[in-house]
C-alpha cells in the first residue's frame, strides 16, 4: 500500500526572509506538515484494521473519514503552498493566467484585493485559494475552512495562502493581514501558471 511522503522544499529554510523567518519556515514545514502526513499514513492503516477487522461501523469509520480527510487534505494544501512561493517571486502573472483573472475578476488588483480580503478574513485557522472551477470554467477565489476543501465546488487550488496561525504567528503576531501582504511577493506566477493550464486542459 503506497504511502504520503513529507516533501522536500524546493528552497532552504531561510530562502523566504523577511517575509516568512527561517524559524517559521522550519517549524511549519518539518513539524506542522510532517504531522499531516502521519497522520494521514496513521488513519490509512487505522481504516484498514477496521475493515479487516469486520468491524466498520458509523461510530469508527466516520471518525476516522473525517480525520483523514483533514490530514490528507492539510499535506495537499501545503504541498501546493510551498512550490506556489518562492524567493525569486512576486510581481503579477503574464499569458493566459493574467488574461484569465481579467476576465473572471475584472483586472489584476481587483484579484489581488478579493484574495488578500478573503485569506485575511478567514474565521478560526484555513486558506484563502484561487480555483479553477471546471463547470462553470473559471478561476474563483475561496475561504477553506481548516483544511476541508469545498468539494461540492469540484475546484481545483492553484494559488493557496496559508491562513493557519502557525503559519505567521511568529513573526506577525495577531496581525493577519501584514503576513497576507508579504506572501504577494513570494508568489511563484509560473508554478501558478503551470497549474493553471493542467486544471484547464490548455
Amino acid at each position: 500500500m503506497g504511502t504520503y511522503a513529507l516533501p522536500d522544499l524546493p528552497y532552504d529554510y531561510a530562502a523566504l526572509e523577511p517575509a516568512i523567518t527561517g524559524q517559521i519556515l522550519e517549524l511549519h514545514h518539518a513539524k506542522h506538515h510532517a504531522a499531516y502526513v502521519k497522520g494521514a499514513n496513521d488513519t490509512l492503516e487505522q481504516i484498514a484494521e477496521v475493515r479487516d477487522k469486520d468491524q466498520i461501523t458509523p461510530t469508527s469509520l466516520v471518525g476516522l473519514e473525517k480525520t483523514f480527510a483533514f490530514n490528507l487534505s492539510g499535506h495537499v494544501l501545503h504541498s501546493i503552498f510551498w512550490q506556489n512561493l518562492s524567493p525569486d517571486g512576486g510581481d503579477r502573472p503574464d499569458g493566459a493566467l493574467a488574461d484569465a483573472i481579467d476576465e473572471h475578476f475584472g483586472g489584476f488588483e481587483q484579484f489581488k484585493k478579493q484574495l488578500t480580503v478573503a485569506t485575511a478574513s478567514v474565521q478560526g485557522s484555513g486558506w484563502g485559494v484561487l480555483a479553477w472551477e471546471p463547470l462553470g470554467r473559471r478561476l474563483i477565489v475561496e475561504q477553506v475552512y481548516d483544511h476541508h476543501g469545498n468539494v461540492g465546488q469540484g475546484s481545483t487550488p492553484l494559488l493557496v495562502f496559508d491562513a493557519w496561525e502557525h503559519a505567521y504567528y511568529l513573526q506577525y503576531k495577531n496581525v493577519r493581514p501584514d503576513y497576507v501582504t508579504k506572501l504577494w511577493d513570494l508568489v511563484d506566477w509560473e508554478d501558478v501558471a503551470a497549474r493553471h493550464t493542467a486544471a484547464t486542459g490548455a
